[in-house]
């Protein structure tokens, strides 16, 4: 064995040393990122108790959401901070189901909360800011209605911004509700969906953590985000122009008001898992798209490649996208590697090496997660169990790597619009195209 690995190694040459260049950038990063949360762990300070409780506004953009607002309301009437100090603000969206039935059922079994219904302009974006100008609270903080907080997670929220007056804006936790991935019947979509709990919990516990230390947070997340009132109003508020308007109001903060944006590890949210691969496919679409529009329009002329290890967008950048292309490029180049007569066993040893690299940062990320979940044992558990999961990560990356590089060209084809196509339709858009070209060909062949 010791032999087939040291000839695989040997014998790897040129093509593998080029696809090892982006591996190593995030191998290094990544073993940073670990110490650096390891000593985050180390040094953390137990919650304080609030000895003021600020008023707050929660908005809550409602499109189709008569089947998870209440649970989402219920939520905020079982949470430990004071709820009397609670304007709570639903965003019709120009909903077409009977959300509004759900609201006054709310209004009747929790009257103890000032829930307010509120019309808008069609659009999250428009929603949020009609109910921005309508908010009262010191702290205006926004979650979607398909979710609900943790009964802690707004007074956490507090007791950053109270502890840090730089602090301008902050991002909670996103999870998956473990409960709903547990009754998920199908045994495919059940284990996708523990993947995506695993992929929620990394993304924010370790990613957007290691993020916000240095003020680097790329995305305060749509579904749970908070800021200082005062912060919010200097803003533009939530862009109309672009699926990524969470991306680009934490731009705004960051590079326009050289405000502090971070995340509140400890203030969770949960949302409904992915329901089919379909969705997972749309959401993502939509997520590079946003991506790219917010990137090119706050990156001005600072996409330069010598400026990778000093500013965090190009880092970003290069690593979600650049570095997508050498991945991809050598799947296809793995046929031409054995036309010119590299071994098969040879290359398939190169790439389980590659996997295995792979798994092992995902353990990595894997032991900072699970004691940053130390305050939550359920969840604790529950992602403690994951564990053999971290097999599968490297390998739904991969597949989603996919899906941005078809964003990517998708952003430049297709005009912005929030529903995007689908796997399904986008392959009936590929068999137009070449039915399209075919027919061409054939009338160009007859007229000669």
């Amino acid at each position: 064995m010791i032999y087939l690995l040291n000839y695989a190694i040997s014998q790897m040459g040129y093509w593998v040393s080029f696809l090892l260049i982006p591996i190593l950038v995030e191998v290094i990063v990544a073993l940073a990122h670990f110490f650096m949360l390891l000593y985050k762990t180390w040094h953390k300070k137990p919650h304080q108790p609030l000895s003021f409780y600020p008023y707050l506004t929660i908005i809550i953009p409602i499109y189709n959401s008569e089947r998870t607002l209440y649970q989402c309301i219920a939520a905020l009437a079982e949470s430990d901070y004071q709820t009397d100090r609670l304007q709570i603000i639903l965003a019709n969206n120009h909903t077409p189901d009977q959300s509004f039935d759900v609201f006054q059922k709310a209004q009747l079994d929790f009257p103890f909360l000032n829930i307010q219904w509120m019309n808008t302009d069609a659009g999250k974006a428009r929603a949020l800011n009609s109910a921005i100008y309508s908010s009262s609270g010191a702290y205006v903080i926004n979650i979607d209605s398909d979710g609900y907080l943790e009964r802690h997670a707004l007074a956490y929220l507090v007791e950053a911004f109270e502890s840090d007056p730089s602090i301008s804006a902050m991002t909670g936790t996103i999870l998956t509700q473990k409960e709903a991935i547990k009754q998920t019947r199908s045994w495919g979509l059940r284990t996708l969906q523990k993947v995506e709990y695993y992929e929620y919990a990394q993304s924010f516990l370790s990613g957007r953590n290691v993020e916000s230390t240095s003020n680097h947070l790329f995305t305060m997340a749509g579904a749970f985000s908070a800021f200082r009132r005062e912060v919010l109003l200097e803003t533009f508020l939530y862009s109309i122009d672009t699926v990524g308007e969470d991306t680009d109001m934490t731009f705004q903060v960051r590079d326009r008001l050289a405000g502090k944006v971070v995340l509140c590890p400890d203030a969770q949210f949960f949302i409904d898992p992915i329901e089919s691969t379909r969705q997972l496919y749309t959401q993502r679409q939509r997520w590079q798209r946003g991506q790219i529009e917010v990137t090119q329009k706050f990156s001005h002329k600072r996409m330069q490649i010598m400026d990778f290890f000093k500013d965090f967008m190009v880092r970003r950048m290069m690593v979600d996208h650049t570095f997508i292309f050498p991945k991809m490029i050598w799947i296809f180049a793995t046929f031409v590697l054995i036309y010119l007569g590299y071994p098969p066993k040879i290359l398939l040893i190169s790439y389980i090496i590659i996997y295995l690299l792979y798994v092992f940062l995902t353990l990595l990320n894997h032991i900072n997660v699970f004691l940053l979940l130390k305050p939550f044992p359920e969840e604790r558990r529950f992602f403690g169990r994951l564990l053999p999961y971290i097999l599968l990560v490297p390998l739904y990356n991969f597949c989603l790597s996919w899906v941005r590089l078809i964003g990517v060209i998708n952003t430049m084809m297709v005009p912005a619009a929030w529903t995007v196509r689908n796997q399904k339709q986008e392959a009936e858009a590929v068999k137009a195209v070449v039915r399209s070209d075919v027919e061409v060909l054939f009338r160009k062949r007859e007229k000669k």
